[in-house]
């Protein structure tokens, strides 16, 4: 599938790590170069874990620009997964370095932010830009998760990067949350609560 490379100027911007039940949201936003194509890009959740390495290398590289950013477990339970989303989306485009004529926002909602800006549906795989920002904020927060996982084995998060897999959540049982589990969401919140009652 060939890719739109839209206007000059464009920022693509996508989030990965929505839900999670551990771990920040984090977005990433990317303004490519046209006369610096790069091979490959696609829809993250599409491409091996070797794959989006290697495609993330090449985008720090090429770009124009980037910005990975992020919004915090204490954030997402402040102001819920979605508010916390779009806070990280601004994060990521105020720290491009450089201002975007227009971004282009993956699924059906954009931020309040001074750009001028669009919504796109499954645009992760039909917008390059958009594409290699959801590269950048997916190997970004797997790695985090790797480097939570050496603090916090018990939970297996390089397997799973805080999904609620069935294995997560009989460690969540057998170990309570962690300081990095969203207390505010459903399956955290119940555990934590029969927790209490023991």
């Amino acid at each position: 599938m060939t890719l739109h490379w839209g206007p000059t100027g464009l920022a693509g911007v996508d989030e990965a790590g929505r839900g999670p039940l551990a771990g920040p949201v984090v977005a990433a936003a990317v303004m490519l170069d046209p006369e610096r194509r790069i091979d490959g890009l696609r829809d993250s959740k599409k491409l091996s874990a070797t794959a989006r390495e290697r495609l993330a290398d090449h985008i720090r590289r090429d770009a124009l620009a980037w910005c990975v950013a992020e919004a915090s477990v204490q954030e997402i339970d402040t102001l819920n997964i979605l508010g916390a989303t779009m806070l990280a989306m601004r994060r990521a485009v105020d720290g491009l370095g450089r201002a975007p004529d227009e971004v282009w926002v993956d699924g059906n909602r954009c931020p309040q932010w001074p750009w001028r800006s669009q919504a796109v549906v499954k645009g992760d795989d039909k917008i390059a830009a958009i594409a290699a920002a959801s590269i950048l904020a997916k190997t970004e927060r797997d790695r985090f998760m790797r480097r939570l996982h050496e603090i916090h084995p018990q939970y297996g998060f390089a397997r799973h990067m805080g999904y609620g897999t069935a294995q997560h959540l009989e460690a969540l049982k057998a170990h309570g949350a962690c300081p990095h589990h969203r207390r505010s969401f459903a399956p955290v919140k119940l555990v934590l609560a029969q927790s209490c009652l023991f």
